[in-house]
């Protein structure tokens, strides 16, 4: 054996598929499985990646003795049983995210990874860039001064489709869980760099937004989080467009854009920040990694399963409580609520 995580992706999906093509260039990992709701999908799927084992049900899937990691692809409604069925099987898990629809199902998830002490990540990759951790030092370095405020935007055009995950309830839809949890995520890792630590939450959400009139789920929605010390963020996020995906970082010496903050180096690009102190701006170029994000992940997740970690660094489990926290505070305000939630 090479030392290589071996992974098996359950469900077979658009991102599901991204994540087998972002695996294949990772340096700690081999996909060797995968497991579908049907034997024609997983043997499709099995076919387009190199032949791996096709499974006709994630249940085969999750008792394959070769298959050390999972990769949750199901839409949102999936992840609780699926998370939970995969901790029991003694597989480590990284979870497309959100992690859960609700803090609730996020903490039995959470609790059933530590009772089985296997490796549980929510899927936020841009955690695992080093764009991120650099936004961070500049910000515990006061390069802008001290932190006074956050903006993050995350809103993406979807065709209407009351069918697709963007728009239908019963999938978990709704641009806050899907998108919004990006600059929920971004603004508490910022925050928490202001304060010295790894995340912080906030003390409070404010926030509104619109239903869709048909299906329910919210197609624009906007929050201010507040946080201590009096620093604010700003979030919104959108399914029905204009396109937005940008972040800046305000200070009492200047501010930082961030042109890429959920998808840094895409494509293999240098990732790119440019810093606006008395009146000058400074363009600072972070190293291309020429491996996709999801290969930068991938990584993340195997290194921490060899080192005999139960978390991984870039998105631990507290962090990602604190998140699904901030996000149920959001759909209040909205006024979005799933079936089963009351």
């Amino acid at each position: 054996m090479d030392g290589r995580l071996n992974w098996g992706i359950l469900a077979t999906g658009g991102i599901a598929r991204n994540f087998a093509a972002g695996l294949a260039v990772a340096r700690a990992g081999r996909l060797v499985a995968v497991g579908s709701r049907t034997a024609e999908a997983a043997e499709k799927f099995a076919a387009d990646f190199g032949g791996i084992r096709a499974h006709a049900s994630y249940a085969a899937l999750l008792a394959d003795p070769a298959v050390e990691a999972v990769y949750v692809a199901t839409p949102h409604p999936g992840h609780l049983e699926w998370t939970m069925r995969a901790a029991q099987a003694g597989k480590h898990i990284l979870c497309e995210k959100p992690l859960a629809l609700n803090q609730a199902e996020a903490v039995r998830m959470v609790a059933a990874a530590r009772r089985h002490g296997v490796v549980l990540m929510e899927a936020f990759m841009y955690r695992c860039h080093p764009q991120t951790d650099r936004l961070a030092a500049l910000v515990a370095a006061g390069a802008i001064g001290e932190l006074r405020i956050i903006h993050a935007d995350f809103t993406v055009r979807f065709d209407y489709d009351p069918a697709h995950r963007a728009f239908n309830k019963a999938l978990g839809g709704g641009g806050i869980l899907d998108l919004g949890c990006y600059p929920v995520s971004f603004a508490r890792r910022l925050a928490g760099a202001a304060q010295g630590r790894t995340f912080a939450d906030p003390l409070a959400v404010k926030g509104g937004g619109r239903l869709h009139a048909v299906t329910g789920a919210d197609e624009f929605a906007a929050a201010t989080l507040l946080f201590a010390g009096g620093l604010a963020a700003q979030v919104s996020c959108g399914t029905t467009g204009p396109h937005a995906v940008a972040a800046r970082l305000g200070g009492t010496d200047g501010w930082i854009e961030v042109p890429q903050p959920y998808h840094p180096g895409r494509d293999g690009k240098p990732a790119r920040l440019v810093i606006h102190r008395a009146g000058a701006a400074v363009e600072e170029i972070l190293p291309a990694d020429p491996r996709p994000l999801i290969a930068q992940q991938a990584d993340a997740f195997a290194d921490a399963v060899r080192q005999g970690e139960l978390e991984v660094r870039a998105m631990g489990l507290d962090d990602t409580l604190g998140n699904m926290v901030a996000l149920d505070a959001w759909r209040a305000e909205v006024g979005l609520r799933y079936e089963g939630e009351g």
